[in-house]
């Protein structure tokens, strides 16, 4: 079971990566960053990690609060 979750993990912190990467895809942020398109580039890649980091452990979270909801039948 702990092999299925980590899979699980894994999987769902690279899918939410890779929709905050799409979604910030529309900002245009080289109209901040000027003369600094590398940095720009750079900064949606790190963007996208931190949002998606965040976003799929609250939804991991979620799952498992859901999960042990359970034991408040039991």
């Amino acid at each position: 079971m702990l092999g299925i979750q980590s899979l699980l993990t894994l999987v769902c912190y690279l899918f939410f990566i890779g929709i905050s990467f799409w979604a910030l895809q529309a900002v245009p942020f080289y109209k901040f960053m000027g003369n600094y398109p590398a940095q720009g580039k750079l900064l949606i890649v790190l963007l996208s990690v931190v949002i998606g980091y965040t976003s799929s452990t609250f939804f991991l979270d979620l799952i498992t609060t859901i999960r042990n909801l359970i034991f408040l039948v039991k």
